[in-house]
């Protein structure tokens, strides 16, 4: 099962390092991942995504904690979150795909960032699951070039009356 972790973490160099060290000297695998620091200079908030039962995601948690860098470690995905991606995908636009390539661009509300006479390159956001159906509908018009960013996570704030 997949899980989002968000860590909040040392903006420090070599954090990110030990942090990815853990997981390959464990055999973990890191299916995505996105740093950038927070409104306080000397932290930086890391949201990495893996995969796993409950027992090892345990474990992932208890020796993030360990390390001397490692403020806080939350599973977001045991509760309710917000998460999304985002995508810059260069497509063909010639006369006759221009037209399908600015309809499918409405449907899925992407941003046109960049135009040329051959090509228009479109910013995705959204959750995973967006990205790829965009991705599909557009393999047929042929993709030219693609670059996503790791998915980025926050908790729900509980909804009280």
């Amino acid at each position: 099962m997949r899980h989002t972790l968000s860590v909040l973490v040392e903006n420090s160099p070599g954090a990110l390092s030990r942090i990815a060290g853990l997981f390959s000297g464990r055999g973990f695998n890191i299916e995505s991942l996105c740093v950038a620091p927070t409104l306080d200079p000397t932290m930086s908030h890391l949201t990495l995504s893996t995969s796993g039962d409950d027992q090892i995601i345990e474990q992932i948690i208890k020796q993030l904690n360990r390390l001397v860098d490692v403020y806080k470690v939350v599973d977001v995905s045991e509760g309710e979150f917000v998460e999304r991606e985002m995508a810059l995908i260069k497509v063909k636009a010639e006369d006759d795909t221009r037209a399908e390539v600015l309809r499918m661009s409405d449907i899925f509300r992407c941003k046109i960032v960049d135009v040329s006479p051959k090509t228009y390159t479109l910013e995705v956001t959204g959750p995973e699951s967006k990205i790829k159906a965009v991705v599909e509908l557009l393999k047929p018009l042929g993709i030219k070039e693609m670059a996503k960013t790791g998915t980025i996570a926050m908790l729900r704030e509980k909804k009280t009356i």
